[in-house]
């Protein structure tokens, strides 16, 4: 039964690493987003139309 013991906390650490780098993304992304009001509106690109002439 040691080997059924020490593989489940292997996991439970596993499971554990995997939630804090889940955490720390969520964090991240949180830190980084732009509400929309901060956004401005795309200037078109319009050097295609040049090509056309």
């Amino acid at each position: 039964m040691q080997g059924d013991e020490s593989a489940n906390k292997g996991e439970q650490s596993d499971a554990a690493e995997r939630e804090a780098a889940k955490q720390r993304l969520l964090a991240q992304a949180e830190a980084e987003r732009v509400p929309v009001d901060d956004t401005t509106r795309a200037v078109p690109d319009r050097r295609w139309r040049r090509d056309q002439r």
